[in-house]
């Protein structure tokens, strides 16, 4: 069979800064096709070492890791070859990318772009999640982080707002301002917990295949950047292209140095402990736990973790419960999610922030474990 005439595999890009409701989301998504008999396989790109939120997905969803760093950075030339493999071992009818909070979707569309050289893939959705709080409180401040999170509802076809029970109604109507002067074509909907009508993730033809073919997604996919009424990226002219990676520091694109992005591996007692850098201004810290800990002693130093600690998740087994957990720290809130983990799954957290001294933080983990 030749290249033209095979069937197009549709392609859903969740994008959206970390802890903002992306997997939450995710999984709603992968629940709606499984209903309607549609094979679905997922990406997943972590910043960390571990796949963390891939506990969430079922073990009958085929899924491919891209660990270690982030989709339109380090790894990002991988991602046409996790594609390849995914479609041709599963042959799935859409395949969903749930890309690092720290990521540019702009340059996840570049990659996907390149990938569609090699196989017939069809961008049709990039749903940009917005974390409502946290996008008021990074507009008071500026800041890189800020202009992250405004290039990823910048470049949607469909934006969520998430998280509206923590916003008053009045700090609502702005955070809703905020994304309308950024992306004033996309659908908006408000959210609790990244409900939202799955329509949007239709696998269908017809009229909505015609109405798609017009649409940003399509467009960028062709090559031509439309990331709503105030993107700066126009077909491949990149000329004055601003990364948008780093966070509340200068990182500009034509001075972009990926030279300290490497990982930093650390070895000590009898476990494994890997920090890295895959951005210049987003750091991660990877912790294996040797043995269970204390509940109470545990959510003592999440609650103590410094301000610039923003994101922390893993798999944890307390010496006071029978039960395994899977825990989520995002903007000073931690969640704690009861799991029976398929396969040989170990204990580990992961931190995500920035500059934040990951020594101190990783004596405080090892003393957990006395």
């Amino acid at each position: 069979m030749t290249l033209a005439n095979e069937r197009a595999v549709t392609v859903h890009l969740l994008s959206g800064f970390l802890g903002s409701g992306k997997t939450t989301l995710l999984n709603q998504v992968v629940d709606y096709y499984k209903a309607q008999d549609v094979k679905v396989a997922v990406v997943m790109n972590e910043l960390g070492d571990v796949n963390l939120d891939g506990q969430f997905i079922d073990g009958d969803v085929p899924m491919a890791e891209m660990l270690g760093g982030c989709i339109c950075c380090t790894i990002r030339g991988d991602l046409g070859l996790e594609l390849k493999e995914l479609i041709d071992e599963h042959a799935p009818d859409v395949v969903l990318i749930e890309s690092t909070g720290a990521a540019n979707p702009m340059e996840i569309i570049d990659a996907v772009t390149e990938a569609a050289l090699i196989m017939r893939i069809d961008l049709r959705t990039i749903a940009t999640v917005v974390d409502g709080p946290e996008l008021l409180a990074r507009s008071k401040r500026g800041g890189r982080t800020y202009k992250l999170m405004q290039d990823q509802i910048r470049c949607a076809t469909d934006l969520v707002v998430n998280k509206a029970d923590k916003l008053s109604p009045d700090e609502l109507v702005e955070v809703q301002q905020l994304v309308r002067e950024l992306n004033a074509f996309a659908p908006l909907t408000v959210t609790v917990r990244s409900v939202i009508d799955l329509a949007i993730f239709d696998p269908g033809d017809g009229e909505a295949k015609r109405a798609h073919e017009s649409s940003p997604a399509s467009a960028a996919a062709q090559g031509s950047h439309v990331c709503g009424a105030n993107c700066r990226h126009r077909e491949h002219d990149h000329e004055g292209h601003d990364h948008g990676h780093a966070h509340d520091h200068e990182h500009d694109h034509e001075v972009h140095d990926h030279a300290g992005d490497h990982a930093e591996h650390e070895h000590g007692h009898g476990h494994h402990h890997a920090a890295h850098d895959s951005h210049a201004h987003v750091m991660t810290l990877t912790h294996y736990f040797a043995g269970p800990i204390d509940s109470h002693d545990f959510e003592e130093l999440l609650n103590g973790l410094p301000q610039d600690v923003y994101r922390a998740k893993g798999i944890v087994t307390f010496t006071d419960t029978n039960s395994r957990f899977l825990f989520q720290f995002a903007y000073r809130e931690t969640e704690f999610i009861r799991i029976t983990p398929q396969g040989n799954v170990h204990d580990v957290a992961v931190f995500i922030g920035e500059h934040f001294d990951k020594d101190a933080l990783l004596a405080k983990l090892v003393r957990l474990e006395r």
